[in-house]
């Protein structure tokens, strides 16, 4: 039976690998031009782009000169979604789009649809979407690739040339194509005419926007103006430019689309989409400039130090090193912490050199503090990566310094609108204390917080942000683990300016509270067994396959939310707290019994989880 499983593997992966001749290609990407539209909406030399306050903002900025910034937090979802469709109205010149995810559901549809419209104006689109999980429809894709000549899309590293790679395709990719399968490109990127981007962690699904029906990520990016923006661009055209980006027309399963629709050229053209209430809410809401301006104005700062760094596609090439700009910007930033460290990642499994980094904080003579927020497995959307998390919890405490809080699936005061429509506060909410602007926001400039109920959606991190000695705050797309480190391509911003760190800070550290996050500590034992448990959970750990010692150095507590957020190693901690186990509310799950098997047996996994 594995033998005939093997050789149907084979003969798939030799399938896969049976390329259409490149005259197919030729003749599919003329077909395709000769149905692009050309005419364009706009015949204004300057642009029809809708008028914007953040164009203005972004053009005095660049008038300002003298290496300023001007930055916005932007960590409400909805927040996150309206910028971005707001700013490709805005746009007149070009639009530059690069993401890992791109879902077309309500949120990507949206944006999709707005960026049709742009190029029917006269801005020229560049969509580069990582293949694996970007748009991977090869009739949409052929659809786009026939648009207009302002649209072009390319597709980044695709698997067996193809726009769309099924399961057996893909376990025939780990058998066969297993480097270039997790050699993928989770940059992400939103540039406009050159003067404004967005920056973060978001891809394009509804769970990034706090749209999803039953999960949604606590997410957070940026949008900037300044100097780095042409830095921004610079690395958007070298991936562009890079082989390894391939036109939609050049790929084997869009090609045919492509090449059958020649008898039927009607095939080809865009479908007209209905909108649900809250698309058209948004879409409206996209209009609205100056409304916009002031819901942003409390995350708004103008800074004077911002610098961008990014992986470049030369990261997977075959004589790279394995790290490459931005992990070795991660860890020269932390290693030249003098008083404290504040990381939020969604999957806490540190690489060798990361945790080299975090030993030398911890060996000077006044160590490094260091906060970590991060997902709880009741939370996290990888419960494999969190396997490898619950192995290394002693290593984390003790070696490295670590105090954990484990984000909850059910927040109450996280920064997410879930289950919520959108729309503008109304003047009682207004008067009632709020600031104007679409979500509200408390006196400190946060958004008001909505608690998430345990009959709605199910919340999880995706945010990857890091605060250094209260002046120096980093956001981006490393996710601080070694795949970031030796597989995906990432980028951040760095941005040196105490106000901006505050906001930072305060936004990361109120995902860790009591009311939203479980705090990790050690396990409560007999005095006279807890050398034993140490030392043996110590040796176990170490073992490269099999970690098999029941009880794990630490398990999670509840802290009282009237204590506010602890330190497991402050006096207060044993009055305040209480254990909760080691997999809180999935104890008796499958979920549960699979995280123990792969903390026994996955530490192979490490590098790739």
């Amino acid at each position: 039976m594995i033998t005939r499983l093997a050789a149907a593997v084979v003969l798939l992966a030799l399938g896969a690998c049976a390329n259409l001749p490149e005259s197919k290609h030729r003749e599919a990407g003329a077909f395709a031009g000769s149905l692009q539209g050309t005419a364009n909406a706009c015949q204004v030399a300057s642009g029809c782009g809708l008028d914007s306050p953040l164009r203005d903002l972004a053009d005095t900025t660049a008038a300002g000169g003298g290496g300023k910034h001007e930055v916005i937090l932007l960590d409400q979802g909805n927040d996150a979604l309206l910028t971005r469709l707001h700013m490709i109205e805005s746009a007149r010149h070009s639009i530059e789009l690069q993401v890992f995810i791109y879902d077309l559901d309500e949120s990507g549809t949206l944006m999709l649809d707005a960026m049709v419209r742009a190029a029917q104006r006269g801005v020229k689109v560049r969509l580069l979407l990582d293949q694996l999980y970007g748009l991977s429809r090869p009739q949409l894709q052929a659809k786009l690739s026939a648009l207009h000549r302002n649209f072009e899309l390319r597709l980044y590293s695709p698997m067996f040339n193809q726009a769309k790679t099924d399961k057996a395709e893909f376990f025939a990719g780990i058998l066969f194509r297993f480097q270039s399968l997790n050699q993928r490109m989770h940059t992400k990127l939103l540039l406009v005419d050159d003067r404004m981007a967005v920056v973060g962690g978001r891809n394009i699904q509804d769970r990034y926007f706090d749209w999803g029906a039953s999960y949604n990520y606590r997410d957070r990016d940026l949008w900037v103006a300044g100097p780095s923006v042409l830095g921004m661009r610079d690395n958007f055209n070298a991936f562009w430019d890079s082989e390894r980006s391939v036109p939609a027309p050049k790929l084997d399963d869009v090609a045919r689309v492509l090449l059958d629709a020649q008898a039927d050229p009607k095939r080809l053209q865009m479908p007209k989409r209905d909108y649900s209430a809250r698309m058209n809410v948004m879409a409206a809401m996209a209009q609205d400039g100056p409304r916009l301006m002031t819901t942003l104005a409390p995350y708004r700062r103008a800074v004077g130090n911002a610098v961008f760094y990014a992986d470049l596609p030369e990261k997977h090439a075959d004589e790279a090193s394995s790290r490459a700009r931005a992990s070795n910007a991660v860890y020269q930033i932390i290693s030249q912490a003098q008083d404290n460290v504040l990381l939020q990642t969604p999957y806490l499994v540190m690489s060798r050199l990361a945790r080299q980094t975090f030993r030398g904080l911890q060996r000077r003579d006044r160590p490094v503090q260091v906060w970590v927020s991060t997902n709880s497995l009741a939370a996290t959307d990888a419960f494999p990566v969190y396997a490898l998390s619950h192995k290394y919890k002693r290593l984390y405490l003790r070696e490295l310094g670590f105090r954990i809080h484990e984000f909850k699936p059910f927040p109450v005061s996280a920064y997410m609108r879930v289950g919520r429509e959108p729309g503008w506060l109304d003047k009682e909410e207004t008067e009632a204390g709020e600031a104007p602007g679409l979500f509200g926001y408390t006196g400190s400039g946060m958004q008001s917080p909505v608690p998430l109920s345990k009959e709605g959606q199910r919340a999880g991190l995706h945010a990857k942000s890091m605060v250094i000695d209260d002046r120096i705050a980093v956001i981006g797309s490393h996710n601080f683990d070694p795949r970031s480190d030796d597989y995906n391509t990432e980028s951040m911003l760095l941005i040196e300016d105490p106000e901006f760190a505050a906001l930072l800070s305060g936004s990361i550290r109120n995902d860790m509270l009591p009311e939203n996050a479980w705090s990790v500590a050690p396990r409560e034992t007999l005095p006279a067994l807890a050398d034993f448990n140490y030392t043996m959970g110590k040796v176990s750990e170490q073992m490269p396959v099999f970690d098999v010692w029941p009880w794990p150095y630490a398990t999670s507590y509840q802290v009282r939310t009237d204590c506010g957020l602890l330190d497991y190693t402050s006096p207060k901690f044993a009055e305040c707290s209480e254990a909760v186990g080691d997999f809180p509310e999935v104890n008796m799950s499958l979920k549960g019994i699979y995280t123990r098997i792969i903390t026994v047996f996955g530490a192979g996994l490490e590098p790739i989880l």
